[in-house]
């Protein structure tokens, strides 16, 4: 067995002596800086309970949900119970980050000071806009007040509205609309400089580009206080997997070019980026079952999540130390989860467990996965959560 959990964490190994652990990797806990649950306001696609247990069962233990849910998270008095009922009927600890403006309309702030009281981690406008520059200087300056770390989700919306893969050939030929770069880098760009301005931490959610990455480089050598991630299954697909219009692949932000994802390795090899998240977007499966541009983009993510970090490791993309760092204990301190140790618990890994994924096989109720029928190596063998 490869034990990867730090030389100071606290887990008995007496667990495992009736397990077989010959080929297997022992990890911390995952920490997963960016899933859907559904709930509140969007149960047909999925529950904290349905979703808790597939988190669960894939080793994931430590969830940041974004703030669109249905109501959005702008009030601090909504996130204890929400926090309480993910615990309750799924297992799961829930880090919430709360609406940096009213609804999400980028208009005017939120209630800052109520959703840090409220044991928000941080605030977010996810990919939505803003009225104008200023109301966002401004709205990041009273961010910075309160000591709170915004996450964002660069995107500029007058440029990838509309658009539904990335803005390419494949796109193109198959007459559908896209989404330029730009619309990413534009966006980065901006709130760069207003977090050198304003001086306050930030986490730059599900970059996808090379430029992205150039960007987030620079301004990291520059001295900004900063982390970023990427989506895993930036790592394994481009736009050419929308071949055929297959709609299973419709995400967003889009998949990008094979230029695009060799920068986004090289930038998770570098240390540019600091975490893998899952982007998990579990759907109902009539969701997909429109033409592309008007199915409901997203991906299943949690229950191939682990699989696709072994494929790093196999393809020598990472030591798998250096996996456990990216899905473990950088979004940890990203997230700022102080009792990460604390509440302890481990996940043991069969890095060469060969399975194929299908509506059996998942334990999400979504099963919308461009993976499906597909056999995946690596797989989560058993967790030990004392919660």
């Amino acid at each position: 067995m490869k034990n990867l959990l730090p030389n100071d964490w606290q887990f008995n190994t007496e667990l495992l002596k009736d397990t077989d652990t010959s080929n297997a990797w022992l990890i911390p806990p995952i920490v997963d800086l960016c899933a859907r649950l559904r709930e509140p306001g969007h149960q047909s696609h999925g529950t904290l309970a349905s979703e808790g247990r597939a988190a669960r069962e894939n080793g994931i233990l430590h969830i940041v949900l974004p703030p669109d849910t249905n109501p959005v998270l702008e009030s601090g008095s909504l996130l204890k119970g929400l926090r309480e009922k993910a615990f309750q009927d799924g297992g799961v600890y829930l880090h919430i980050l709360g609406a940096l403006t009213q609804g999400l309309d980028g208009k005017q702030p939120a209630n800052l000071s109520g959703l840090k009281h409220g044991g928000a981690i941080g605030v977010t406008n996810t990919a939505k806009g803003f009225d104008s520059d200023l109301v966002m200087l401004r709205t990041l300056e009273y961010a910075s007040t309160f000591d709170l770390k915004v996450f964002f989700y660069p995107d500029e919306p007058s440029l990838s509205t509309g658009g539904v893969a990335h803005d390419g050939y494949i796109a193109s030929f198959h007459g559908l609309a896209g989404i330029p770069w730009l619309a990413e880098t534009i966006a980065l760009s901006k709130q760069l400089l207003m977090v050198e301005e304003t001086g306050l931490t930030a986490h730059f959610s599900q970059i996808t580009c090379r430029t992205s990455v150039e960007l987030i480089r620079w301004a990291k050598s520059k001295g900004l206080p900063i982390t970023c991630d990427v989506v895993m299954h930036q790592l394994h697909l481009t736009d050419d997997d929308i071949e055929g219009y297959n709609a299973h692949t419709y995400v967003l932000p889009p998949l990008r070019s094979n230029t695009d994802q060799q920068a986004l390795i090289k930038g998770l090899q570098d240390g540019t980026i600091d975490a893998i998240c899952s982007h998990h977007e579990p759907l109902s499966s009539s969701a997909k079952q429109a033409p592309f541009a008007e199915s409901m983009p997203g991906i299943s993510n949690f229950d191939t999540f682990v699989s696709l970090g072994c494929k790093l490791v196999a393809d020598g993309i990472l030591t798998a130390e250096q996996l456990v760092d990216k899905i473990c204990l950088n979004p940890a301190k990203i997230a700022g989860i102080q009792d990460y140790q604390a509440v302890g618990g481990a996940v043991l890994v069969d890095p060469a467990h060969a399975w194929t994924v299908n509506k059996d096989t998942m334990l999400s109720a979504g099963k919308n996965t461009p993976f499906l029928g597909q056999k995946l190596t690596g797989k989560v063998v058993q967790t030990f959560f004392d919660v």
